[in-house]
């Protein structure tokens, strides 16, 4: 084996890390896979000689260029925050233990709509801390700030963070709920809909360029778009999103809509649906079909 491949073969043991850790930086399962790229290439013209730790190095590559994008994406003002839908880790019903082991190191969709409203320092600071455990002193020359100064950006981070819905333990009391909505959406009944939704539930919808995206609150307001979807219903299929219970509507097998439900409580407290044509075509649905 020459330099060349074994240095491949050293990096292909980091890359799934490595794509969790863009992954939650970015939101975007395209971009992440574009920092990871990145990484290989800028080790690639490295001088590995040096390099005691090629798992920090590796972070700190892939966490530099995860920042450039988040600033870039802030200063062309890309979509409105609130109505973008994070791209989904999607999983059959019944996932393998290929799948399983995807879902086992996601993360759940609300929180990473939440984490779209952090600014790109608060986003790596709490991503790299909290759930990679990178120590601050490490995270601050990546910030270009101080480690108490990354201290502070965390901390601001998580107070936001906090109040990200959390789904209720366990994918069958999930899907009880989920099955519930859906044949009160089936039935046209507005009430089984209410009922089943919390009173403040959030509805947001990403149709990309193809129609108007937007964000609704109240259950009354969410049940009633519901029912302009009703004859939909029929065309779902279950699957596990990002680790929870969740659809795939696919009129005439052919994935449309992912529909991502927040449940907690025995309630409905969050919907996030992404019906973009062009990200829907980039997500792994192949296994649905």
């Amino acid at each position: 084996m020459d330099e060349h491949d074994f240095l491949a073969e050293r990096f292909e043991a980091h890359r799934d890390h490595l794509r969790a850790v863009a992954y939650r930086m970015l939101g975007s399962l395209t971009e992440a896979d574009d920092a990871v790229q990145e990484a290989w290439l800028r080790l690639a013209r490295s001088d590995t000689g040096q390099l005691a730790n090629l798992s920090g190095w590796l972070t700190t590559v892939v966490s530099r260029v995860c920042l450039d994008m988040l600033r870039s994406r802030k200063s062309r003002r890309e979509e409105p925050l609130d109505t973008h839908v994070p791209d989904p880790i999607v999983a059959s019903a019944d996932p393998d233990p290929e799948e399983e082991a995807v879902l086992a190191d996601s993360v759940g969709l609300a929180l990473l709509v939440v984490l779209e409203t952090l600014t790109p320092a608060e986003r790596l600071a709490f991503v790299l801390h909290d759930m990679f455990g990178v120590p601050f002193d490490e995270i601050a020359p990546i910030v270009g700030r101080s480690p108490a100064t990354a201290t502070q950006l965390a901390s601001r981070a998580r107070r936001r963070v906090r109040g990200a819905a959390l789904p209720d333990a366990g994918l069958p009391a999930q899907r009880e709920v989920i099955d519930a909505f859906l044949t009160a959406a089936h039935a046209g009944d507005f009430e089984a809909l209410v009922a089943v939704l919390d009173p403040d539930v959030v509805l947001r919808v990403d149709f990309g360029g193809a129609g108007p995206s937007g964000l609704m609150r109240g259950a009354a307001v969410v049940a009633k778009q519901a029912l302009l979807f009703s004859e939909g219903a029929p065309f779902v299929r279950p699957v596990v999103i990002n680790g929870a219970a969740g659809l795939v509507a696919m009129p005439g097998g052919r994935p449309v809509t992912v529909f991502s439900p927040t449940v907690r409580g025995g309630k409905i407290v969050e919907i996030n649906i992404l019906a973009d044509p062009e990200r829907i075509a980039q997500l792994d649905l192949s296994g649905l079909e």
